[in-house]
């Protein structure tokens, strides 16, 4: 496989064919060139000849991005991103051959779901991802301040009276579109401290209490930012530190994911079966702008997937680690 070839084959996929045909090229040329990954397959008694569509791809337990370097060819990365997580606790690590194609694969994703980034303010209040560093939602929010071109556009740390005299003055200003992204305990913070009434807003929360309160449902989640802020739906991001892509929900819990990323539901007491739609089970996600590390991996996060293609995300497995992709349990 030619890989700078497979690469720019991403963006130009354009039906189920087209990523059929891309997952299987990029799977071979994962498992010839992913150690880990090839022991992987290999101990599973999966013979590569026989896979000849995306139900027979092995998908790559998550956790091992915490002990193993997982990478598909031999390169010094560019950047490595990192998990959040507790004090003591073992992080994930994705080291990047191209930040470009992560950059691209965000612009992309972003432009296809809400438009260009220059027609936005982009407001980040991401207090805990900006203080531990080697996030790849800060970069992701970098980005998009930068794209947007707009001296408006800033990261927030703890400063939410600040953040909110701002949403006032852009609200009367009333001369862009502004986007909110925020992780969901610091959201909660700003809507109880300094609310907004500001119904033209996108409140974007990325999921995760990060230990500073307890975990709630969705409806009461919603609920409680719709209230604060006057704005009738609470679009969401789903993204990890293990994905160069993100998937996007406008409201009510449902994401869209871009043309180069897909998930199956596995059966989470026999990982290897897949699920009709509808059933609750664990996330195996398709990210095939992970062509340089491991594009099939086994989330710990529990989902059902919805008609259209949509899905939804349910909480996480009780024994996995508290991270911060949309934890929010049902």
């Amino acid at each position: 496989m030619n890989e700078k070839i497979a690469a720019e084959k991403i963006f130009q996929i354009r039906n189920q064919n087209d990523f059929t045909s891309l997952a299987l090229e990029i799977f071979y040329f994962q498992y010839n060139n992913n150690a880990i990954y090839n022991q992987f397959v290999d101990a599973l008694g999966v013979n590569p000849a026989t896979v000849d569509q995306i139900e027979k791809i092995p998908f790559l337990p998550i956790e091992f991005f915490k002990n193993y370097r997982i990478t598909s060819g031999s390169f010094q990365e560019e950047i490595t991103f990192t998990s959040s997580g507790t004090t003591g606790m073992q992080t994930s690590k994705h080291h990047v051959k191209d930040l470009a194609l992560y950059e691209n694969s965000v612009l992309k994703g972003f432009q296809r779901f809400f438009g260009e980034p220059r027609e936005y303010v982009f407001l980040a209040l991401l207090p805990s991802y900006l203080e531990r560093g080697g996030s790849s939602l800060v970069h992701m929010a970098q980005k998009l301040i930068d794209w947007s071109g707009d001296s408006r556009s800033d990261f927030y740390l703890h400063d939410y009276e600040k953040l909110s005299k701002i949403l006032s003055e852009l609200k009367k200003k009333n001369d862009k579109k502004v986007l909110l992204l925020g992780v969901t305990y610091a959201l909660l913070d700003l809507a109880e401290q300094f609310p907004v009434q500001f119904p033209k807003l996108i409140l974007m929360e990325t999921g995760g209490m990060k230990g500073n309160r307890k975990e709630m449902v969705r409806e009461e989640l919603h609920s409680q930012l719709k209230r604060a802020f006057g704005v009738k739906h609470i679009f969401s991001e789903y993204g990890m530190t293990e994905l160069l892509s993100q998937a996007y929900s406008k409201g009510e819990g449902s994401f869209e994911m871009p043309p180069w990323m897909q998930i199956r539901i596995r059966d989470v007491n026999d990982p290897l079966s897949i699920l009709p739609e509808g059933k609750t089970g664990g996330i195996n996600v398709i990210d095939l702008a992970n062509i340089y590390s491991c594009s099939f991996i086994a989330t710990q996060d529990l989902a059902k997937t919805l008609p259209g293609g949509g899905f939804e995300v349910l909480g996480r497995f009780d024994n996995s680690d508290i991270r911060g992709c949309n934890l929010l349990v049902q």
